[in-house]
């Protein structure tokens, strides 16, 4: 196409036009995952939208176009975690034959995991929500730490009436007590702890399940 600029002719190519104003293209996927590492390095409340275009490398129109508001964001980041960084726990309880056996697979996976240096140190899930002020995002994460606990109760039920453990093993109790020492290890992970501290922490809580 020729335009008159200045008296001169000059040619423009209709492709140049169309593109001219579209927003910069990105790749979602990888734009997801920096956002993830940054809620859980630094968590949801500290963690602001001008951060998270710097670091996922688009401009705030751009993000609330493909990801909404920020607390949208981060609740598909919960779900990306989950299926990602934080499945161990899920595909301990489904692949193990035991209660214990899962549980005992899932503390060692979790030393490992909370302190591989390749990412944030602990568990987004867990931390996430420190020191913040957004009801819904604690209610988000509270929500998916007590399923964990529940999934575990479940696995422990199932197990005591197949005769795999103790009639009178007490199941919210023992849930519980598995729930508190995952997250008490990424809390530990984040103050430094290393994953033989980690391990050893979980040998002794294996040591108090009961036997048949």
């Amino acid at each position: 196409m020729n335009l008159m600029v200045n008296g001169q002719d000059t040619t423009v190519q209709d492709g140049a036009r169309r593109t001219r104003g579209r927003p910069r293209s990105f790749d979602r996927a990888t734009a997801l995952e920096k956002a993830l590492m940054a809620f859980w390095e630094h968590g949801y409340e500290a963690t602001s939208v001008s951060d998270l275009t710097r670091i996922m490398g688009i401009g705030a129109p751009s993000l609330y176009a493909a990801f909404g508001d920020k607390r949208s964001l981060f609740e598909e980041v919960v779900r990306v975690y989950t299926d990602t960084h934080g499945a161990f726990g899920d595909r301990a309880l489904a692949e193990e034959p035991t209660a214990r056996a899962a549980v005992e697979r899932m503390l060692r996976e979790a030393a490992a995991e909370y302190t591989d240096p390749a990412h944030p140190y602990g568990c987004l899930v867990v931390h996430a929500a420190t020191n913040c002020s957004s009801a819904e995002v604690e209610g988000l994460l509270r929500e998916r730490r007590n399923a964990n606990i529940a999934a575990f109760a479940t696995r422990i039920r199932a197990d005591v009436a197949a005769g795999l453990l103790p009639a009178g093993t007490d199941a919210g109790a023992l849930a519980r007590h598995t729930g508190a020492m995952i997250q008490g290890m990424s809390q530990q992970a984040r103050d430094g702890a290393s994953r033989e501290d980690l391990e050893a922490l979980a040998e002794i809580a294996m040591a108090i399940w009961p036997h048949e």
